[in-house]
């Protein structure tokens, strides 16, 4: 078992952290947060060592963090394995457009021979699709049945080994490739990244020194339209000695690493001081990191450290164009990175990266500190063969992001006692949301003569403080959540936490009001989802209502604008991070009016008052009025679980509308209005019991429970978590014993790593199986749906940040990941505060 450490502030001129022994943390996190802001400045290490694996954006690029240490001369990796760069064969557009021969009507026999004469195919330049990246238009069947034909002529040296070469593939969607006539690969489907494969066996032998054409057939039948091929020979670049990690500890706002370096012990903290309470600090897009170094033998140690940050951190590919500039302002030297081009907010979608703004790293002006920006391999080398970055000017000429860093190094001299020292890491993406064609500013930034340096100033004085109050709070959330529903639970809670947050974007309004924006991430890159909101919720409302209603406030105005004009609530604003109105496919009525009516109730229950409601009641009740009309019984339609496909007459969506027409009655009592909340509370009563009927499962040797869907002649069930707002909203509108049923039959249908979904499929949703849990009656209960969702973080065997979608059989991710919904573990918590205001 590794040792686990703690860090404390022992401050006077700089911060200082302690090394203190601590009792060991069971819980293995599939992923680990380093830097969680936003939905694009978001940096993760995927392996339990820190060396491992380069270090990655949730969507799992490489965004590579490096960290070295130089002891008495010798160096030591700490941070990031050095990563792997593939020199190119052939490349891709990710590194550079490149020119080919291409036709959309139908090849004539051979096309793919190298002797075939395409002098008559047009001249264009690849890749071809129908997304930013696209240097040639191609759309789908629709308009090009036939798909595209393109054929590229290069030239192989013969110097590198076949069987080492690879593949790199981005395809959307079914892909037939050759290489000098000879098929090497038939891939069908579609990806929405780029991939390496091994080059086949075939492939392997048609490659030979000098001319070689490569020809490529890919088809897209429905939907979006890409393609794009290459070959490449991976390299790794030169290893160093890794430190010995000893201890690694994730705690709500901070990441906490010990390692050895021959005769000294190095400590890491990476920070998010994501603190709701202080939403100037929270909206603050900077991460400090802070190493400490002590000598293990009581002798003196000179000790540098080496810090860089890819240049990927400002780009969505490796081989955009990117400059590096060098600054300074009060008490800092800072280095910035960003591309050449600045097409903000011109790129939207889900498995993307921002490529506007500009990454900031900054040291104090210190003795021993330094930064520079430039190629990152001469970067390294000069720290190791001198200890010091080299003291040219910062590269300024553009180069690809992967080829480039900025960096600092840290000299902490002759270290014997423990000695200190930090960097801040930033970013600023200029404009953060368009939004019904406005670009807003980030939070921090809505005042417009705000700077990124001049933020960076006062996150450096805030240094001892919020290391202070981070410190605090993370041992309070553990113990409040620990206290709430045991050790298990807040193991996932304190994991959630960070997750949670940075899948939202703090955002200044067209009125100067407030907006959190989520990303749907790896779901479908929506932005402000209603069926992401809702799950999310409960960590909101427990440390800040007013960012639920941040996220609620876009729904609204977009009906109150006259934009959307539907009798029920949108499912969402716009594709991230354009916020131009709904672009899923398909509505969602029912799920979505029941969501914000049943949130609206749970602030109103937060604040103790409905004036939030007050400013919206006209389109609280246009849509209140739709589901006494069509909640109850609800037509085939999707709901937040969409996953699983339409589903008519579904139970749990019923009582979501039969919750939410009560939600609104409690919300009339509270604004004074009796008349209406006894209406629509009766309405919402008279529904329930009418419930009861039509779902009960009536299989005659069925343990007592409540169907998937309405009069169903089968034995089905599903969990009903919605129920769950009946009980903390003190509603009384199910009878107490409907839950206690349906949880002793749930009991019965656990699976190894959670209690499945429903009676469909042995997939889950955790955020589903904390709001079922919540519905318990005893602890030990409560706890039997938790011990599997914490057994299946644990022993998963996705690495990848948190998802809320995975198999109960197999502990493996179905989809999803690095969600905010993952809020919706607070709600355990949550009921104690409620509980507390009632």
């Amino acid at each position: 078992m590794q040792k686990i450490t703690l860090f404390r502030c022992a401050s006077l001129l700089f911060a200082c952290l302690s090394f203190v022994q601590s009792r060991a943390q069971n819980l293995r996190p599939p992923a680990y947060p380093l830097i969680t802001h936003d939905p694009y400045f978001s940096v993760w290490s995927t392996t339990d060592k820190l060396t491992d694996s380069p270090t990655r954006h949730w969507t799992g690029k490489p965004q590579s963090l490096e960290g070295i240490v130089r002891v008495d001369g010798k160096a030591y990796q700490f941070l990031g394995a050095v990563p792997t760069t593939y020199d190119p064969i052939l490349p891709t557009g990710e590194v550079k457009p490149y020119p080919a021969r291409y036709i959309f009507t139908k090849a004539e026999a051979g096309w793919e021979k190298p002797e075939f004469d395409d002098s008559r195919w047009i001249a264009g330049t690849g890749p071809f699709g129908d997304t930013p990246d696209a240097k040639t238009k191609w759309k789908n069947a629709d308009a090009m049945p036939h798909g595209i034909y393109f054929r590229r002529e290069f030239t192989y040296d013969g110097k590198a080994d076949p069987s080492k070469l690879l593949l790199s593939l981005n395809h959307d969607d079914d892909v037939v490739i050759y290489l000098n006539g000879v098929k090497i690969l038939d891939k069908p489907d579609y990806i929405n990244e780029y991939i390496y494969l091994p080059l086949s066996a075939e492939g392997q032998k048609a490659l030979k020194p000098g001319k070689n054409v490569l020809a490529v057939h890919c088809v897209s039948p429905r939907g979006g339209s890409f393609i794009d091929v290459g070959i490449v020979n991976p390299i790794r670049g030169n290893s160093v000695v890794t430190a010995t990690q000893t201890g690694v500890t994730v705690s709500a706002t901070q990441t906490n690493y010990t390692f050895t370096a021959g005769p000294v012990q190095l400590a890491l903290n990476f920070r998010s001081p994501l603190l709701l309470d202080d939403l100037d600090v929270a909206a603050r897009p900077i991460t400090y990191v802070t190493f400490e170094a002590r000598s293990q033998d009581g002798k003196p140690h000179s000790v540098q450290v080496f810090f860089s940050e890819s240049g990927t951190l400002a780009t969505n590919t490796i081989g955009q164009e990117v400059v590096v500039k060098a600054g300074q302002t009060a008490g800092l030297t800072y280095q910035s990175i960003g591309t050449e081009t600045q097409s903000i907010l011109y790129r939207k979608g889900d498995n993307v990266r921002i490529d506007w703004g500009y990454a900031y790293l900054a040291a104090p002006q210190q003795t021993g500190n330094q930064t520079a920006g430039g190629m990152a391999d001469a970067l390294k080398k000069s720290f190791l063969t001198t200890g010091q970055l080299p003291t040219t000017t910062s590269q300024t000429a553009p180069r690809a992001a992967v080829d480039v860093s900025m960096a600092a190094v840290l000299d902490f001299s002759n270290v014997t006692k423990p000695t200190a020292k930090y960097l801040l890491l930033g970013y600023d993406d200029l404009y953060s949301v368009q939004y019904f064609q406005k670009n807003l500013r980030p939070w921090w930034r809505r005042d417009e003569k705000a700077t990124m340096p001049a933020l960076m100033q006062t996150a450096e004085k805030d240094y001892t403080k919020l290391e202070q109050k981070c410190t605090t709070f993370d041992a309070k959330l553990r113990a409040d959540a620990q206290k709430a529903g045991g050790k298990q639970y807040a193991d996932l809670c304190v994991l959630a936490y960070r997750q949670a947050i940075a899948a939202h974007k703090i955002v200044a309004g067209p009125k100067g009001e407030l907006f959190f924006f989520s990303k749907e991430n790896f779901s479908n890159g929506s932005i402000g989802t209603v069926d992401i909101t809702y799950p999310s919720a409960p960590l909101f409302l427990l440390y800040n209502p007013t960012l639920l209603k941040g996220m609620m406030e876009p729904i609204f105005q977009y009906s109150e604008s006259g934009k959307w004009t539907k009798p029920f609530a949108a499912h969402d604003v716009g594709t991230y991070p354009q916020a131009n109105g709904q672009t899923y496919g398909e509505d969602m009525p029912v799920e979505e009016s029941g969501n914000m009516l049943l949130l609206m109730g749970a602030i109103a229950a937060a604040e103790g008052n409905a004036n939030y409601a007050k400013q919206h009641w006209k389109t609280l009740t246009t849509w209140v009025e739709y589901l006494k009309k069509d909640g109850f019984d609800p037509a085939n339609q999707l709901c937040t679980d969409d996953f699983a496909g339409h589903i008519a007459r579904n139970a749990n969506l019923s009582v979501k509308a039969i919750l939410g027409i009560a939600a609104y009655g409690q919300l009339a009592a509270q604004l004074g209005d009796k008349a209406t909340a006894d209406t629509y509370l009766k309405t919402a009563r008279e529904m329930a019991t009418k419930w009861q009927q039509l779902a009960l499962d009536k299989t005659p040797s069925a343990k007592v429970h409540y169907d998937l869907t309405f009069e169903n002649a089968n034995d089905t069930w599903s969990q009903k978590y919605n129920l769950i707002w009946d009980k903390l909203l003190n509603m009384n509108i199910f009878p107490k014993q409907i839950a206690q049923q349906e949880i002793a039959y749930y009991l019965t249908k656990q699976k190894p790593y959670g209690l499945p979904l429903d009676s469909r499929k042995t997939y889950t949703k955790s955020d589903w199986i904390m709001w079922t849990a919540t519905l318990t009656s005893s602890p030990a209960d409560f706890q039997a749906f938790v011990k599997p969702v914490w057994k299946f973080v644990n022993e998963t065997p996705s690495r990848v940040p948190l998802t809320d979608w995975h198999e109960t059989t197999n502990a493996k991710q179905v989809g999803f990941q690095a969600r905010s919904v993952v809020g919706g573990y607070f709600i355990k918590m949550l009921e104690g505060k409620l509980t507390t205001h009632k």
